[in-house]
């Protein structure tokens, strides 16, 4: 890996609901379980999730806790070092002043979006990128049916949509980060 870091957040909120309304999503407990051994797998400094509600919070911590402290970091040591590169954190901005007093830097964002739009930057051009500048880069997974456009408007770069050749794309954001991840850090 590059002298850079890659940091990957799951937004519980803002997210668009199917009427295209704001809405806050509840936390899965298979979200953290497989967005966090994909983003260990592929060399992730940090997944964050972030939720604004304490009581969804404190649901994401307990289970990270249970595999960090309790039987479950005996019983399945890899899980347990999955899980350790999670944060849990209540908005986007707290999450982004984190990176930066930790690692001194603002990183890029880098929506994304199952939409296709004229903005989007590729897979390639975007790995091209993250391996050759010795920039950090944050990847946001929306949830429920999206991430707003207006938040999208904010991020420097809006990733192009996950594709396959079908007439449905609906994939989970763990897939879909899967994919995503693979796609940007994998050995190709």
């Amino acid at each position: 890996m590059s002298p850079h870091h890659v940091f990957v957040a799951l937004l519980h909120h803002p997210a668009y609901d199917k009427n295209r309304q704001i809405v806050t999503t509840s936390i899965t407990n298979f979200d953290i379980h497989d967005i966090s051994r994909t983003c260990r797998t592929y060399g992730v400094e940090k997944f964050f999730i972030v939720h604004p509600m304490e009581s969804q919070r404190f649901f994401a911590q307990r289970i990270i806790k249970h595999w960090q402290e309790g039987f479950g970091s005996t019983y399945n040591t890899t899980r347990r070092e999955a899980l350790s590169i999670i944060e849990v954190t209540p908005d986007l901005k707290e999450m982004l002043d984190r990176i930066k007093y930790r690692y001194g830097t603002n990183p890029l964002t880098v929506a994304t979006s199952a939409r296709k739009t004229s903005k989007d930057i590729s897979f390639t051009s975007l790995k091209n990128d993250i391996h050759s500048e010795k920039a950090s880069y944050l990847l946001l997974l929306g949830t429920g049916w999206g991430l707003p456009d207006e938040l999208i408007a904010g991020c420097d770069y809006l990733l192009e949509p996950v594709q396959a050749n079908s007439d449905f794309n609906h994939l989970s954001v763990r897939a879909a980060a899967a994919i995503m991840l693979d796609r940007l850090l994998g050995s190709r």
